[in-house]
């Protein structure tokens, strides 16, 4: 693949992952420019090197990434689209099914358009904690349309090179099961959890450790930003959500009744998690050892 194809990149949306992007690719020696609705922002991702705001004389963009909620994308690419802003469009956002079936609906065109999701992110926002390292060695799922053509797949998996992260092609249902697994409940349940804390007391807070920091880190993210990425997600969201409190449910009958034995829910959820754990981290180490090679 030959990292010179990718001329001019347009970012619509300087949050921390359009801003991320656009730091990649201008370290790429890319051409970016940057739109926002909030001028604000786009003036601090300016500042910080990730590009230039984009102008009406600008020639058509090679890629049109488009880092907007998932509620605005297919508005965001329909209008992108029909101004012939650019030769090959992908989005970041975190689901894929309903844009997939709303992008349809509205007529977008999907032989220019290739629905994209980088696995990484931080639990801060806004172009100042963006990070041009922020997807090295990442998975970044791709979902083309049947009738895409090879062309803007490789552009996007281009593109996806430039900023370090690695392309993975999957439908669009099974990538949504599997960010609600892996991403989207245990953002919930951490912010269940963290949510305990809010009115908590001096005496409490001064006992806090290392763990319980730990499993609250990414309830931090922005609400408004989450509610609607959970929306878009919500029936898979809501089945591994099922899933958890059915175990916490068992776990707490069988607390009430005084299950102290080696066995039983108590146990038995303790067990799966140290198995469920060290699957975890044996595949971080193999995917870090291959990054690293």
């Amino acid at each position: 693949m030959n990292p010179t194809t990718l001329r001019r990149v347009a970012v619509l949306g300087t949050g921390v992952i359009g801003t991320s992007i656009a730091l990649a690719l201008r370290r790429a020696d890319v051409h970016v420019g940057l739109y926002d609705l909030d001028t604000e922002v786009v003036a601090e991702a300016e500042a910080m090197g990730a590009g230039v705001a984009l102008s009406p004389d600008d020639p058509p963009a090679d890629v049109v990434v488009i880092a907007t909620p998932p509620s605005t994308v297919v508005g965001v690419l329909r209008d992108a689209q029909e101004c012939e802003l650019g030769v090959v469009y992908t989005d970041v956002a975190s689901t894929k099914a309903r844009i997939f079936t709303d992008a349809e609906l509205a007529g977008c065109d999907f032989t220019t358009y290739v629905p994209g999701h980088p696995m990484a992110g931080r639990e801060l926002s806004g172009p100042r904690a963006a990070r041009a390292d922020l997807f090295t060695g990442r998975p970044w799922a791709l979902c083309p349309h049947p009738e895409t053509p090879p062309g803007p797949v490789r552009a996007v998996a281009e593109l996806v090179e430039l900023c370090g992260g690695e392309a993975k092609v999957i439908a669009p249902d099974a990538h949504d099961r599997v960010v609600a697994a892996v991403s989207h409940a245990p953002h919930l349940v951490s912010a269940a959890l963290a949510a305990r804390f809010a009115t908590a007391d001096d005496t409490m807070l001064s006992l806090v450790g290392k763990g319980l920091q730990d499993v609250t880190r990414i309830a931090t993210g922005a609400p408004s930003l989450w509610c609607d990425i959970l929306q878009q997600n919500a029936d898979p969201v809501a089945a591994v959500l099922d899933a958890v409190v059915r175990d916490l449910t068992e776990v707490a009958c069988a607390l009430r009744n005084s299950d102290h034995a080696g066995s039983g829910p108590l146990a038995d959820l303790l067990t799966r998690g140290n198995h469920g754990r060290e699957h975890i981290v044996d595949r971080v180490s193999v995917e870090g050892a291959r990054s690293r090679a």
